[in-house]
């Protein structure tokens, strides 16, 4: 952290409306009248959709500004007149995260590692699982396995319970850690925005079984792997980050798996870590990441 910011509270505010003159100086002339110092301003006009996307962090005068529930009260006037969509966000209270898995570890130990690291600022409440074989890494962690396996005949059951365990673990973001069952219409629509997923292959491409495989037998000179919003549509989510790895000739199945994994270690932390710092935004099918 910058030094100068040192024993301040800091806040991050996040709005999106349609686009229209004024809302950056409504934001900054809000904050200015309590006495809010901005840190950091990204904005994006999107001509396209005609949409306004802006991300502030700012912090107060100790004994002048209100605290983060006054700040919230008192920016609904500037929400309602601008009619935003938006939140504000106390900068040092980590995001609850709920990571789910099945078999592949990959994923699951660079998520556990860097937030041992304190390289993604959140708490792991739980990790789900649809299968045991992760359970004795996890629990060495000091973090609650919970295991729920999914049959077809058992799978709504399933799903209701992973919703209530998001509920009571008061979790803000769901993360399929390479976590193998497709989830139902009804659960992707009940999670839109708040669960990340991550693909093996730099999408579009090679979907399905063995998507190394396919790719080593199309001589591609490109792979990487894809981290999305998940939605009804299987693998198509609005996408946050994409990793691209360059290959050659040489690259064998093998190979070329070891360097997908590499890839989606990058892909899935870096959305994780967008989307707890408050940088992604939903822009109908895509996103808006303020870097």
């Amino acid at each position: 952290m910058d030094p100068r910011l040192e024993g301040k509270k800091i806040y991050i505010l996040t709005a999106t409306c349609d686009s229209r003159l004024g809302t950056v100086a409504a934001i900054s002339t809000f904050l200015a009248s309590r006495h809010g110092f901005i840190v950091d301003m990204h904005q994006f006009d999107d001509v396209i959709s005609g949409r306004f996307f802006v991300r502030t962090v700012f912090f107060g005068d100790v004994h002048k500004s209100p605290d983060v529930n006054g700040w919230r009260e008192q920016f609904m006037e500037v929400a309602r007149r601008e009619q935003m969509e938006w939140a504000i966000y106390e900068e040092d209270k980590p995001a609850r995260v709920l990571v789910m898995v099945s078999k592949f570890d990959h994923c699951l130990v660079d998520l556990l590692y860097r937030h041992r690291r304190g390289e993604l600022h959140m708490t792991i409440p739980a990790v789900v699982s649809n299968h045991p074989d992760m359970q004795a890494l996890v629990e060495s962690h000091g973090i609650p396995y919970i295991l729920l396996p999914v049959t077809p005949a058992n799978k709504a059951e399933q799903e209701a319970r992973l919703l209530e365990i998001v509920e009571e673990t008061q979790s803000e973001l769901v993360v399929l850690a390479r976590y193998m069952q497709i989830l139902s219409d009804d659960l992707c629509r009940q999670l839109r925005g708040r669960a990340i997923n991550i693909h093996h292959s730099f999408l579009p491409g090679f979907k399905g079984a063995r998507p190394y495989h396919q790719a080593h037998e199309r001589g591609v000179k490109l792979t990487g792997a894809t981290a999305h919003y998940v939605t009804a549509d299987l693998d198509e989510g609005p996408i946050i980050e994409q990793i691209v790895e360059r290959v050659d000739h040489s690259y064998d199945p093998t190979r070329l798996a070891a360097a997908g994994r590499d890839s989606e270690c990058r892909a899935l932390s870096a959305a994780v870590r967008f989307h707890i710092e408050r940088r992604v935004f939903l822009n109908g099918n895509r996103t808006v990441v303020f870097r």
